[in-house]
C-alpha cells in the first residue's frame, strides 16, 4: 500500500511514477478524503481540548462548593459531538484504506517505460539453444509417450489443466523440489513448509485483495475466510504479518516449497495445452526480509540464486526486466527469467524476482529496530520463483528429448532421480 504522507506531501510525484503503469488512479479522491479526515481530526482535538479543560472547571467547582451542573450538561453534549465526529472520522478512514489497496505500487525509477511485455527490456542470456535434426516435440507429447504425464485420466478425475505425473514423472518432480531447496538452504535460507490455505488478511498482506480475487480467480473455501494458496510468497511474506523484526538479522531469507493454485490459470486459449498453464502447481519459493538500503542487492542476489538453479540445470534461459505496464501490482521492479521452450520456438517464463520495497510491508505491518529505543520502521520485502515447476518440468523434456524418443536428465538430478534418462518402454 502506497504511504498516504507521501501523497499528501508530493502527489505530483507519485503521479508521475504510477504513469509508468499507463493507468489512471484516483489519487485526488484520496486527497480529498485525507483533507476532510484531518480536519474532522483537528474538530475531535479541539473539542477535546475544551472538555479537559470544563474537567478542571468542574473540580474547582466542587472544592469551592459550587453548582457544576451547567459545565456537566456542556461536557456531555462535547462527548456526544466528539463520538459522532470520530465515527464519521473512522468511515472516512476505512473508505481511504479501501482506496488505497486499489492503487498499485509505484515503479522504481530505473523501470523501463512501455506499456505491455514487448517493452521489457532483456538484461542477458545463458546457455546454447539445442539444435534438434528433427522437429522437436512439445513436452506434453513426450510426457504422454513416455508414460510419465496422463492428461486424460486427470481430467477424468478433476478436469481440464489439471495432470497425473506417473512414475519417473512423479520422482523427476520431487527429484526438482528437493533438488532446489538443497541448493537455497546451501545458499542461506532457512527452508519453510508453509499452509496451503491462507485467509484474507495473509492475501491483502501481500497484496493479492482486493484486485485480484476476481483477476486471478483464487479458489476461496466456501463459508470461510480462507483461499487456497496462489503462491507461496503469501504465507511466507506473512510469517511476520504484525511484528518487529530485529534489525541485526535483516536479511532474513526463506525458502520454502507450496503446491500454488490459481483458478484463472492464464488468458483464454494461451498455452492451454500440456503443463504450463494449470490450476494446480508446484513451486518452490524464495522470500526476504530487507533493509530498505539493501533491498535492491538483496534483488540482484535473489536473481542469482535462481539463475544458479538453470545454470546447474544446463537449461538455456535470459533474464528481462519488466516494463511499467508488465509490473505486477505490488511490485516495484520485477526481473523475469525465461527457459528457452524448443516447441514453442521461444523463451517462456520460469520465474519472477520482484522487489517490492515497503508496500508488502505496510500493507502486513512488518517493521524492524535496530535497537529497542528506536522507532520501528517498515522493512523491504522480495520474493522470486526459485522456480516453477511446471515449466521447469517441461523445459527440461523439452531440452533434453533425444530422436529415439527418450530424455537426458541433467546431471545435477541424476542423484536424486537414480537415472541419467527416462526412456520409452519397449
Amino acid at each position: 500500500m502506497l504511504d498516504i504522507k507521501e501523497i499528501r506531501s508530493n502527489i505530483e510525484g507519485v503521479k508521475a511514477a504510477l504513469k509508468k503503469r499507463n493507468k489512471d488512479f484516483e489519487l485526488e479522491k484520496v486527497l480529498d478524503l485525507d483533507t476532510k479526515w484531518r480536519q474532522l481530526t483537528t474538530e475531535v482535538e479541539e473539542l477535546k481540548s475544551r472538555q479537559n479543560k470544563a474537567s478542571d472547571q468542574i473540580g474547582i467547582l466542587k472544592k469551592e462548593g459550587k453548582d457544576a451542573s451547567a459545565i456537566l450538561a456542556e461536557m456531555k453534549t462535547l462527548a456526544e459531538e466528539i463520538s459522532g465526529i470520530e465515527h464519521k472520522a473512522k468511515e472516512l478512514e476505512v473508505e481511504i484504506e479501501e482506496l488505497l489497496l486499489w492503487i498499485p505500487n509505484t515503479p522504481a525509477d530505473h523501470v523501463p517505460e512501455g506499456a505491455d511485455e514487448t517493452a521489457n527490456k532483456e538484461v542477458r542470456r545463458w546457455g546454447d539453444i539445442p539444435k534438434f535434426a528433427y522437429t522437436p516435440l512439445a513436452h506434453w507429447e513426450i510426457g504422454t509417450r513416455l508414460g510419465i504425464l496422463d492428461f486424460e485420466r486427470a481430467a477424468k478425475v478433476t478436469g481440464a489443466r489439471f495432470v497425473f505425473h506417473k512414475g519417473l514423472g512423479a520422482r523427476l518432480e520431487r527429484a526438482l523440489i528437493n533438488f532446489m531447496l538443497d541448493a537455497h538452504i546451501d545458499n542461506g535460507y532457512t527452508e519453510i513448509f508453509s499452509p496451503i490455505v491462507v485467509n484474507h488478511d495473509s492475501l491483502k498482506g501481500t497484496g493479492h485483495v482486493p484486485k485480484f480475487v476476481k483477476e486471478e480467480g483464487l479458489f476461496k473455501l466456501e463459508g470461510t475466510n480462507y483461499y487456497l494458496n496462489p503462491t507461496a510468497e503469501v504465507a511466507i511474506t506473512n510469517l511476520h504479518r504484525n511484528e518487529i523484526l530485529n534489525g541485526a538479522e535483516l536479511p532474513i531469507c526463506y525458502a520454502g516449497y507450496c503446491p500454488s493454485f490459481r483458478a484463472e490459470a492464464g488468458a483464454a486459449g494461451k498455452d492451454t495445452r500440456g503443463i504450463i498453464r494449470q490450476h494446480q502447481f508446484n513451486k518452490v519459493e524464495m522470500v526476504k526480509f530487507a533493509r530498505p538500503e539493501d533491498s535492491y542487492k538483496e534483488l540482484e542476489s535473489m536473481l542469482n540464486d535462481a539463475e544458479r538453479i538453470l545454470q546447474a540445470l544446463e537449461i538455456p534461459y535470459r533474464v528481462i526486466t519488466l516494463c511499467g505496464g508488465d509490473l505486477g501490482f505490488s511490485s516495484a521492479m520485477t526481473y523475469d527469467i525465461e527457459v528457452w521452450m524448443p516447441s514453442y520456438d521461444r523463451y517462456v517464463e520460469v520465474s519472477s524476482c520482484s522487489n517490492f520495497e515497503d508496500f508488502q510491508a505496510r500493507r502486513a505491518n512488518v517493521k524492524f529496530k535496530d535497537n529497542v529505543k528506536d522507532k520501528a520502521q517498515l522493512v523491504h520485502t522480495l520474493n522470486g520463483s526459485g522456480l516453477a515447476l511446471p515449466r521447469l518440468f517441461a523445459a527440461i523434456l523439452e531440452n533434453g528429448q533425444q530422436q529415439d524418443g527418450s530424455v537426458v536428465i541433467p546431471k545435477a538430478l541424476v542423484k536424486y532421480l537414480g537415472v541419467s534418462s527416462i526412456d520409452i518402454k519397449g
